[in-house]
């Protein structure tokens, strides 16, 4: 059986410690699925030059943010890392092992949700920020193979991330008519298996531009869409646009 492939739209890191719509949909998903052997995360929080990939055996958990209450910064993901995945990760996408970094909030915000026990082997790969979108795409179908080896390919990012327009600490507000727009178009490409403009998604106009104006938070889809195979099932198990301007949806591949 071929482990699922599946990007999450982590959104803001207190969904760490929260109860909401959206973390129940994330251990959901893992509850829906057999327990993966270890998991490759590629967080928007490692975004750098090069392609790196932890290495360690036990990650540290990063608290990589500021002004967020207390109880945020006590939470810790002990989840081992996975030395000779990482050595795989070397020839599979040329990665460099990496002993600096560790867990993001990317990576743990999420995973607290969908495998809490913390049992399952982590590494975290980086995304090369001065590597076109097409090269991530191939890097995620170089990556799709360990999914026959009971591996979970994992994207943690959001389709539209734009904290300029985005309601800090406000009532809930309405999405913004582009961010619905640019979020229905995702969609509808996702579900018809036609990635080609989801990569080219520079071209996609005023919508794609303003859902990402950073590329970061967005990249990770790709590796996830990269790593799908023609005719998979596509389901979307997290739905919403957060603050008005943060797309939650979650897009699970097989």
């Amino acid at each position: 059986m071929t482990t699922p492939a599946i990007f999450f739209g982590h959104g803001n890191p207190m969904n760490a410690i929260e109860q909401n719509a959206y973390t129940a949909a994330w251990s959901q998903i893992a509850k829906t699925m057999p327990k993966p052997k270890a998991i490759v995360m590629v967080s928007a929080h490692w975004y750098l030059p090069g392609t790196l990939v932890t290495a360690m055996p036990r990650p540290r958990t990063i608290h990589d943010f500021g002004g967020f209450p207390r109880p945020l910064y006590e939470v810790t993901y002990p989840a081992p890392g996975d030395a000779a995945l990482a050595k795989r990760l070397q020839s599979i996408a040329g990665a460099e092992l990496d002993d600096r970094w560790s867990f993001d909030h990317g990576t743990w915000s999420v995973l607290v949700h969908a495998y809490p026990e913390a049992d399952v082997p982590v590494v975290q790969l980086s995304i090369d920020e001065t590597q076109p979108p097409a090269f991530h795409y191939e890097l995620g179908r170089r990556l799709g193979a360990l999914r026959d080896e009971d591996i979970l390919i994992a994207g943690s990012g959001n389709i539209i991330h734009n904290l300029h327009t985005y309601a800090w600490g406000r009532h809930p507000v309405e999405p913004f008519d582009w961010a619905l727009r640019f979020e229905t178009q995702a969609r509808r490409l996702i579900e018809a298996g036609d990635h080609a403009p989801l990569v080219d998604y520079e071209s996609m106009g005023r919508d794609a531009m303003l859902s990402a104006p950073t590329p970061d938070h967005y990249l990770p889809l790709l590796y996830v869409l990269g790593a799908s195979r023609a005719g998979e099932p596509v389901t979307f198990p997290a739905e919403g646009i957060d603050g008005g301007s943060v797309s939650m949806l979650a897009v699970k591949i097989g």
